[in-house]
């Protein structure tokens, strides 16, 4: 038996930081929900480099494609979510609330929801910016650890977006797989670059001493 075997995620993510999320908590045994609009996420059809994206981060999931932008699509999604432990999102800042699925709404539908989101960016000037891995790679200075001194260079994978994805798995598996869980809860907010500064200081000291 897998530890996450009886939990139900709800998932609005695409790409790649939101499904590596999920991707992990399925993995562990959870039964996730990718939630997509009627004509499906537009990761399916990434080309060249990111046609590979939707197969690798969205196994073992199931998707529900259904139109939020209809009362009896979002009021299936909120049935859906009163039936569900934990609830992943890493849309643009308050793309849920305008469909109605504000931290306010979705507590009054499951006191019992863990919430997690995952940004680009967390509140501030760039808040509404938005944000790939490679962007990150760059701002953070990934980029300049991989690459020549006067050539950065980005490091092949999505690995912020895919550590990104993974902090939050482990930030939401405990509260999910407690046997008396906490009220409707928020999990601290994911972004990429709080993920790589996380991750980048031993680094960045072993490159200081070579």
């Amino acid at each position: 038996m897998l530890p996450l075997e009886g939990v139900r995620v709800v998932e609005f993510a695409h790409m790649v930081m939101g499904p590596s999320c999920g991707l992990v908590l399925a993995d562990l045994g959870a039964e996730v929900i990718k939630v997509e609009p009627p004509a499906g996420d537009n990761t399916r059809r990434l080309e060249a480099a990111g046609a590979g994206f939707f197969p690798v981060f969205n196994r073992n999931k199931k998707s529900l494609a259904i139109d939020l932008q209809k009362t009896e699509g979002r009021d299936l999604v909120l049935k859906l979510i009163g039936q569900s432990d934990v609830l992943t999102e890493n849309f643009r800042p308050g793309a849920l609330d305008k469909l109605g699925f504000s931290f306010d709404a979705l507590e009054k539908q499951n006191p019992r929801l863990i919430c997690c989101s995952l940004k680009g960016f967390l509140k501030g000037p760039y808040e509404h910016r938005p944000s790939l891995d490679e962007v990150t790679q760059m701002m953070g200075g990934l980029a300049y650890m991989t690459g020549l001194p006067d050539r950065p260079l980005r490091a092949g994978s999505s690995v912020v977006d895919i550590m990104g994805g993974t902090f939050a798995a482990v930030a939401s598996a405990p509260g999910a797989a407690s046997a008396s869980p906490a009220p409707c809860s928020r999990v601290p907010p994911i972004s990429s670059p709080s993920t790589w500064r996380s991750t980048s200081l031993p680094a960045r000291r072993r490159r200081r001493c070579r």
